[in-house]
């Protein structure tokens, strides 16, 4: 294929990204959300008011929360305290963490992978089971009901994700798939072979769910991704690793809200998780 046929080939894909954004803004209204909340976001770029750093990223990455006497606020009939930053192991803030505690390590927005290498060092990684089940509440059957199905589109690669509908997380994924697409066949392989998107499981060794089960992460090509355990290194000692995935892939994710696997210690360079509370929190801390 020459190269003027496929500058028009990406032409076209950029052309698609707002035809598809118009119709996951459609899915957004026939699944029970009013389709104004689920314009697109760039949450690069989004005007953040002054304030509390952890309150104003979590209030302007999920619309209709609150933050106020020390808790984050989801309803009426529900809240859950921040809590404080402990002094433990990290294996029991893995295990446990506090809501105050998901933003003890500030995600990188930079490409620079050096700060991975800090042994613990995982953006994201540390979650309150409470705080993802009150964010996306019903369980596995309201949540399998809230699915829509998103399509990365390139030039000779096609996969299919599915996202919830819930804080209109499958726009944004729809928006980054797009730009992704958008980039050039040389992304392809990355979609080629992917390893999921929705599924209820708890991760391993603990109790509590995995961001799969919420409908709020994908994964893309495993064998290119790569995993630390797959390196045969030790918890908290993985300083190896040959990352494959470009920064334009990254980006791209991240400009909608959605954290890499691939900059934490314990990598996951398969694994993109809808996060954009800590996107926010990085700009509001200078990172």
């Amino acid at each position: 294929m020459g190269a003027r046929e496929d500058g028009h080939i990406v032409a076209r894909l950029r052309v698609l990204i707002c035809m598809r954004v118009i119709a996951a803004v459609f899915a957004c209204a026939i699944s029970g959300v009013a389709a104004s909340a689920c314009e697109v976001v760039d949450f690069r770029t989004v005007r953040l008011p002054s304030g509390d750093p952890i309150k104003v990223a979590l209030e302007v990455g999920y619309p209709g929360i609150k933050v106020k006497d020390g808790e984050v606020v989801f309803s009426e009939e529900d809240s859950l305290p921040i809590g404080e930053v402990r002094t433990i192991g990290p294996f029991e803030r893995l295990k446990s963490a506090t809501i105050a505690e998901q933003f003890l390590h500030p995600y990188p927005l930079d490409f620079d992978l050096q700060s991975r290498k800090t042994p613990w060092m995982d953006p994201g990684r540390l979650r309150n089971d409470a705080f993802f089940r009150a964010l996306y509440p019903g369980g596995k059957g309201k949540i399998r009901a809230s699915l829509v199905k998103m399509r990365y589109t390139g030039l000779r690669v096609k996969s299919e994700f599915a996202a919830t509908s819930l804080h209109c997380v499958h726009v944004q994924l729809r928006a980054a798939l797009d730009e992704a697409a958008a980039i050039g066949g040389h992304i392809d392989k990355f979609f080629a072979n992917p390893g999921g998107s929705f599924n209820w499981r708890r991760v391993s060794g603990t109790k509590r769910l995995s961001a799969h089960s919420f409908g709020i992460a994908i994964d893309v090509n495993t064998e290119l991704g790569g995993y630390w355990k797959w390196s045969g290194a030790q918890e908290g000692k993985v300083f190896r690793v040959r990352n494959k995935i470009p920064r334009e892939l990254v980006e791209a994710f991240e400009r909608y809200g959605f954290i890499w696997g691939g900059k934490w210690h314990h990598y996951d360079g398969m694994h993109f998780e809808y996060r954009p509370e800590l996107i926010l929190y990085a700009r509001l801390r200078g990172g």
